[in-house]
């Protein structure tokens, strides 16, 4: 059943999983760079994740909106994820909090931008009937990436790899996911369908005649 889905929907369920796998890689080890590297307290971290959440809760309502507006899936799609793939191994050099700030927020700004039109991508390349497949695959990736991320941090730390070290590894997974996200075809979207007026709905379903209607109508 999973092989019958079509190139698109493989294509963003494996970048979710590389996506994920990159996120939770690093992510979990933040408050220990920001303690240790940064030399930062919680309240610098609550600020940060405060503003990340805020970010991401705000851009939900004008998200959708800004892509329908432009009829275009891909060109955003591509820009989400290149947003987070440059910001997050500049984790490694940067030497205060608030450009981890900085970093943190253009990486909400990148999930938002690129939320609506993967799921404009997925809902437009399999018909209705198997949206719930091509949807439920999806998530099944990205659920798989949130377990693979930290396994593969405890591995490279296991390892001996740097808590440095660890975000330039982490320009490897958003290569990855820009490069299959570029590659991914664009459907044309249909034009929309306005349904019939009610009337019109209530006299086709009523079977009434052309003559009939004249009638209707001057009852009306």
């Amino acid at each position: 059943m999973l092989r019958s889905l079509p190139l698109t929907v493989w294509l963003i369920g494996i970048i979710s999983l590389v996506n994920d796998s990159g996120s939770e890689l690093l992510y979990p080890l933040i408050p220990i760079y920001l303690s240790s590297v940064l030399m930062a307290g919680p309240r610098a971290m609550g600020l940060i994740e405060g503003v990340a959440e805020s970010t991401e809760s705000i851009l939900k309502l004008f998200s959708g909106v800004i892509v329908d507006r432009f009829h275009r899936f891909k060109p955003w799609f591509v820009f989400g994820y290149g947003i987070a793939g440059v910001g997050r191994p500049l984790i490694a050099f940067i030497t205060s909090w608030p450009m981890l700030l900085v970093i943190r927020f253009a990486d909400r700004v990148g999930k938002e931008l690129r939320t609506s039109p993967r799921d404009a991508l997925l809902a437009s390349s399999v018909p209705p009937e198997r949206h719930g497949l091509a949807f439920g695959f999806h998530r099944a990736m990205d659920n798989a990436g949130a377990v693979v991320g930290p396994i593969t941090a405890a591995f490279l730390l296991s390892r001996g790899v740097a808590l440095r070290d660890l975000f330039l590894w982490s320009a490897i997974p958003a290569a990855i996911c820009i490069m299959l996200a570029v590659l991914i075809r664009e459907e044309k979207p249909a034009l929309a369908q306005h349904p019939a007026p009610l009337f019109r709905q209530y006299v086709d379903s009523a079977g009434i005649t052309a003559d009939d209607r004249l009638g209707v109508q001057g009852i009306g």
